[in-house]
Order: structure tokens, then C-alpha cells, then sequence
């Protein structure tokens, strides 16, 4: 009886449910004196993105910007380099960190918050959750240290509640600094962008082909014991 049981355990565990990612562009563009403003560009020349990655009882979110954009402080964006909505009790902000291409800054600090006193940004909508500088002097709009990547850690939350639009239908909030190569956008304007309702379906982490395989190995080798067992009833 126990040779029965350490298969099924090894094969409940490789059935155990992946983690599951989540990205949405940012597409939606209110910069001032942008051709762009108000309106859309498309997917292809989304100015960035947000990637939401469920990590057991937390999300992780990565927020991206193409193009040569980069995070600016202005108050069209709340005075936040990113806004969200988030007034789940229990949840809490981890780990912020800001790269530029992937290189770690370590010339500034970051804050942020959930469950925040809702706070407008530039009539797009009120906003619970935010990431900003720690000290705004240092990021007064074009004093803002270079840096084109958010990386920071939510917990206690899923992502169906991580992805909330407030009432104005607005779900994520970028303050950038146009960047060169972007279209629509001539280098130098700041302004907000941000993600509505549409999301690109993410990456299922962890599922695959070996996935499988081994679990029809692990039945397989279940199967002949079982067999085996027969075998033996029947010889006796």
C-alpha cells in the first residue's frame, strides 16, 4: 500500500496549479501638445508596460516604459511616478526598485503605499496606491534621476484585485518624459499615460512539456505496479 501512495504524491505535486502572469500596455495618452493627446496609440507603440505576476498570496509588478521614455514627477501624474488602485485591507507595498534598461539606480529612494487616502491625478479619476520618490525635491520634473523600470511587491492580494479600475475607468497611471523614439510624442513632453480594462493575456510560468511528461512517467510507474500487483494474484 505505501509503494501506491508515493507516486500519487509525487504526481499531486507536479499537477499543483502554476503561477500565472498578467500584462497590460500602456496606450492610453494624455500629454500635453502630444499628437497623440487625448487618444490611443496602438499595442505596437504602447509606451510602456505593466506586468502583473501572482507569487502565492502576493503579486509582483513590473512596470516598463519603451522607447526611450522615461518616469517623470509632475502633477498631471499625482506628484507619483506610478498610481494604482489598491484599498484591500491587509495589503501592503514591498521592495520597490527603479532600474534604467536593467541597471539598479541606487541614487534614489523609493516610497509608496496601498489603502492611501484617495487622491485625484489630473481628473483621472481618485487613486488609493502610488510609487514616488522619497523625497520629491529630487524628483521636481526634470530633476527626476533616469529610469525607465518600476520592480515592487504587493501583498496579501490576487491580481483579479490588483486589477481594479477606479470609477473613471482607469486602472494603472504613468508620469513620463517622452522619449525620442516614441511615437506620436515629440522627446521632451511630460504628461500621463495609462492602462484601461484591455489586457494582453500573459505567460503561464511553470506549465509546459516537462510538466507533463514527468506525470505520465510518475502513472506510467503506477501503472505497473498495479499491473505487477495482478500478475501476482493470479499466479497464486
Amino acid at each position: 500500500m505505501r509503494k501506491l501512495l508515493i507516486p500519487i504524491a509525487a504526481l499531486a505535486m507536479l499537477s499543483a496549479a502554476p503561477a500565472k502572469a498578467d500584462v497590460f500596455n500602456l496606450t492610453s495618452c494624455h500629454i500635453t501638445n502630444a499628437a497623440c493627446n487625448p487618444g490611443f496609440v496602438s499595442a505596437v507603440d504602447a509606451f510602456g508596460s505593466v506586468t502583473l505576476t501572482q507569487a502565492g498570496g502576493d503579486v509582483n509588478v513590473v512596470v516598463t516604459l519603451f522607447n526611450g521614455n522615461r518616469f517623470v514627477e509632475t502633477g498631471a501624474g499625482g506628484k507619483d511616478l506610478f498610481d494604482f488602485n489598491d484599498a484591500i485591507p491587509g495589503s501592503q507595498l514591498t521592495a520597490a526598485t527603479a532600474t534604467l534598461n536593467g541597471v539598479p539606480q541606487p541614487l534614489i529612494g523609493l516610497t509608496g503605499g496601498t489603502n492611501s487616502f484617495p487622491f485625484q491625478a489630473d481628473g483621472f479619476g481618485d487613486f488609493t496606491a502610488f510609487i514616488a520618490c522619497a523625497a520629491n525635491t529630487s524628483c521636481n520634473g526634470g530633476s527626476t534621476p533616469a529610469m525607465n523600470d518600476l520592480h515592487f511587491t504587493v501583498s496579501n492580494i490576487s491580481l483579479a484585485q490588483l486589477e481594479t479600475a477606479n470609477a473613471s475607468g482607469v486602472m494603472f497611471l504613468a508620469d513620463i518624459l517622452c522619449g525620442a523614439t516614441q511615437p506620436g510624442c515629440t522627446g521632451g513632453l511630460t504628461g500621463p499615460v495609462d492602462a484601461s480594462i484591455a489586457s494582453v493575456p500573459g505567460p503561464i510560468v511553470g506549465a509546459g512539456l516537462p510538466g507533463i511528461v514527468l506525470g505520465c512517467i510518475g502513472m506510467i510507474g503506477l501503472a505497473r505496479r498495479r499491473i505487477n500487483k495482478l500478475r501476482g494474484i493470479v499466479q497464486s
